[in-house]
């Protein structure tokens, strides 16, 4: 879908809506993990969200858009994104990547996470750490003066030194009144290439990292991307507000983590 060329900067009270948004995205995953367990099924994590969103007077950005037909993207081990919830069990040793969108305030928030379930193989498990300390690295590069490749570039980097694919095709993406803004975020990159990032840009960064090759492709359902290995994916997603020496992150993973030490 093409995002636009004009990038759009946010005043700081669209940035405070937005947040409440990207919150809310985090809240309702942290509803979600409390079932996300072998026997529990996708289109289950899915209503729950749903109510959750409807609940808390939001709405699902995700559902409808584009024609997408429910409110979560749930990508299940092989699948890297767009999986659709569906009734079959997780099983143990499976990990789900978990992407929800709400639309509040007419500002949408957009966060994923990739949940264990259960016990997994060690190096699944490593490539979930990897994954989100990719998000972290590049998180760092998203300051006043640096260029989006800055970010994509630690991204990469990171995950390639652990031998780990990069999905070149998807990408991040700007946020705002519409789920998918300029500028395109890519994962990958060179240090001081593409657009300037400056004060008020709203980018949500989400690495997708394989556990084998980049290459992927489309799954027969039109939607769900899965590796083309058939190796395992990791996706996660914060919402951030590129500032002066810091980013802001909108969204939150520590009631999602709250949720998933307690059950551990």
């Amino acid at each position: 879908m093409g995002l636009g060329r004009r990038i759009r900067v946010k005043t700081e009270e669209e940035v405070e809506l937005m947040r409440e948004s990207s919150l809310l995205v985090g809240r309702t995953l942290a509803e979600v993990a409390v079932l996300v367990k072998p026997g529990v099924t996708t289109l289950q994590l899915d209503a729950i969200a749903e109510e959750f969103i409807r609940d808390n007077g939001a709405v699902p950005g995700f559902k409808g858009y584009g024609g997408f037909p429910n409110t979560l993207c749930t990508s299940v081990n092989s699948a890297v994104v767009h999986g659709i919830p569906n009734d079959a069990p997780l099983q143990d040793g499976d990990v789900v990547s978990i992407d929800c969108g709400t639309l509040k305030n007419e500002f949408y928030g957009d966060s994923a996470y990739t949940f264990e379930v259960g016990e997994v193989k060690p190096e699944i498990h490593e490539l979930l750490r990897v994954t989100k300390e990719c998000l972290t690295l590049a998180i760092e590069q998203a300051v006043v003066g640096k260029r989006i490749g800055d970010i994509g570039a630690a991204c990469q980097k990171h995950a390639e030194s652990f031998g780990f694919g990069v999905v070149r095709e998807l990408v991040g993406h700007g946020l705002g009144r519409e789920l998918h803004e300029a500028p395109e975020v890519p994962n990958y990159g060179r240090r001081g290439n593409g657009p300037r990032l400056v004060d008020g840009m709203v980018l949500a960064i989400e690495p997708m990292i394989n556990l084998g090759g980049r290459e992927i492709r489309t799954h027969e359902d039109g939607w769900t991307i899965v590796t083309l290995d058939n190796m395992v994916s990791a996706h996660f997603e914060h919402d951030i507000v590129v500032r002066k020496g810091q980013a802001d992150i909108l969204s939150s993973f520590l009631e999602i983590e709250r949720v998933i030490n307690k059950t551990k």
